[in-house]
């Protein structure tokens, strides 16, 4: 799990040759979670970490490939299970790239990449449990499937020195990403924000915000 600091302690600025650590996000793609896709990229942001996601990478015979080595860059990553539900189109299915890219991100972290800290979230309480009993005795964030809960959640996660932003803060972040989403698709000529041109601009966007944002509270 991600090393914890006091939040109490005195907010200083980042120093400018620090290594901005990453995150990797294992998320469903889909409409209904559009608004916690925004909210993850505005509170990671918020907390001065670098988002990164499948969605950079293109489709082809080496994804898997590329999968790995981006979460081997990455310094922890984040895997949502709230879709264990089957989908609408036939042939009915459950979604099953969340949990097979979390088993990864468990082997790297048993194996070559020690120091990677992978964080699980849920929507529901106590389903992980029965979706995924190999995973008992591990505490999962309940954000229960709300941007206010999905903050909270972040704010316990990751406690840290430099930048503790509060849930206002982080919600403050994620108005700038819903003013600018239209803009930000009509750019892309995109239709939905699961592409590689639309997920870079939404993190410059929130990564501004939150530089922003934390110079105003270091006044």
């Amino acid at each position: 799990m991600p090393p914890r600091v006091s939040s109490g302690q005195k907010r200083k600025p980042p120093r400018r040759d620090a290594k901005k650590q990453s995150i990797f996000l294992n998320i469903p793609y889909d409409n209904a979670f559009e608004n916690l896709f925004l909210a993850y990229i505005a509170g990671i942001s918020a907390f001065g970490l670098i988002p990164r996601a499948a969605i950079e990478i293109p489709f082809g015979r080496q994804r898997l490939d590329r999968i790995l080595s981006l979460m081997r860059e990455s310094d922890y990553s984040l895997h949502d299970l709230s879709r264990v539900q089957l989908d609408r189109k036939r042939p009915r299915t459950p979604r099953f790239n969340m949990p097979f890219e979390l088993g990864l991100a468990i082997a790297l972290q048993r194996g070559s990449r020690s120091s990677h800290a992978w964080i699980v979230c849920e929507s529901v309480r106590d389903r992980m449990e029965k979706s995924l009993s190999d995973l008992k005795g591990t505490d999962a964030s309940i954000h229960d499937g709300t941007i206010r809960g999905l903050f909270r959640e972040l704010g316990s996660i990751f406690v840290r020195e430099l930048r503790q932003p509060s849930v206002d803060e982080m919600m403050a972040i994620y108005r700038v990403l819903r003013a600018n989403f239209a803009g930000t698709l009509r750019r892309a000529g995109a239709s939905s924000p699961y592409n590689a041109r639309t997920f870079r601009d939404l993190c410059v966007l929130a990564s501004a915000a939150a530089d922003q944002l934390l110079r105003a509270s270091l006044r």
